[in-house]
């Protein structure tokens, strides 16, 4: 596996957790509705994080070869699904995790 395979699977990971793990729309708003991100907000942010993930990986592998291959449905249908398993750990964590913890605090 060559470095730039991991780096962007690296990267895939890191944005995969983000809307988990912070209280930010978007890493740079705070969210609207009294200042807590709803589910959706988090879905949402989700989804077009996974978008952002697709034009970083074409964008590199345009850089480094020089060209890119064309994708058929069955590529992008297998990057949701690692995608979706890559936000596992921060959607545990915030939604079983967290209320566990602020329960016990009380």
């Amino acid at each position: 596996m060559t470095s730039s395979i991991i780096l962007i699977i690296l990267f895939s990971f890191i944005v995969a957790n983000l809307p988990w793990l912070t209280e930010r729309f978007f890493i740079l708003f705070t969210p609207p509705f009294g200042g807590v991100k709803q589910t959706w907000m988090r879905l949402l942010e989700w989804l077009v994080f996974a978008c952002f993930a697709v034009l970083f990986a074409w964008g590199f592998e345009q850089k480094i070869t020089g060209t890119t291959h064309v994708q058929d449905w069955e590529f992008y249908a297998i990057f949701i699904s690692l995608f979706t398993v890559f936000a596992f750990p921060s959607f545990i964590y915030r939604h079983l995790v967290l209320p566990l913890l602020k329960r016990n605090s009380l």
